[in-house]
């Protein structure tokens, strides 16, 4: 299901800040070569990213799903000057052509990466996060939720990727269990009084979640 026209894509994309130059080569590469190229954040989103993060200033931002460093690049040029950004991938070829990545950018040394088990790595940061990103496995997208929001500042912010599932949540009834997963997060978190989420049809959807000042 095409969820953008492609005309307006394209013509957003077209008025929208250039990437610097690592970024394109990211994005080029990528599609060129990697069989789940779809993953990378691309363009457009990866804009709005970086300005969500400038908007926010974090001195500590969480990625759960690096994938080739694409969106971490992004993410990490709203950091403080003393912020540090730590991102975690499973597979370790992706993390290896991250970490590449990472070296050759200005930022390198605010980007921590880490390859394991998301929940495992997240538990042995010992850190209150100011920006979350969520863009990893989706059946495990309320796990990675419930664990780290007591850790999101109050009135800290968690982005979650996918929340429309490549349209496959719109159908009725939902089928497939990632997008049965997506739909059931997009519900967990619309009942959940800590928070309010807005989500903007972006790509594939990005839900924008903001922790309330106050939990009680």
């Amino acid at each position: 299901m095409e969820l953008i026209p492609g005309l307006v894509q394209a013509y957003a994309e077209r008025y929208t800040t250039e990437d610097d130059p690592l970024l394109q080569e990211i994005e080029r590469e990528t599609m060129a070569t990697h069989p789940e190229s779809q993953m990378l954040s691309g363009h457009l989103q990866g804009q709005v990213l970086c300005q969500l993060s400038r908007m926010v200033c974090p001195s500590r931002i969480l990625e759960i799903g690096t994938f080739v460093g694409y969106s971490a690049l992004c993410l990490a040029r709203g950091l403080k000057e003393d912020g540090i950004l730590h991102t975690i991938e499973c597979r370790e070829e992706d993390a290896r052509k991250a970490q590449a990545y990472f070296d050759r950018s200005d930022r390198k040394n605010q980007i921590q990466l880490h390859v394991g088990d998301a929940l495992t790595v997240m538990e042995a940061l010992k850190e209150t996060w100011d920006l979350v990103f969520i863009d990893a496995d989706k059946i495990n997208y309320i796990g990675y939720y419930e664990a780290v929001l007591p850790r999101v500042r109050p009135g800290g912010w968690i982005l979650a990727d996918n929340v429309l599932f490549h349209g496959q949540v719109l159908e009725e009834p939902v089928k497939g269990k990632n997008a049965k997963a997506i739909a059931a997060f997009n519900a967990h978190v619309r009942d959940d009084h800590r928070t309010e989420q807005v989500i903007l049809t972006l790509r594939d959807g990005l839900m924008i979640i903001h922790k309330n000042l106050t939990t009680e």
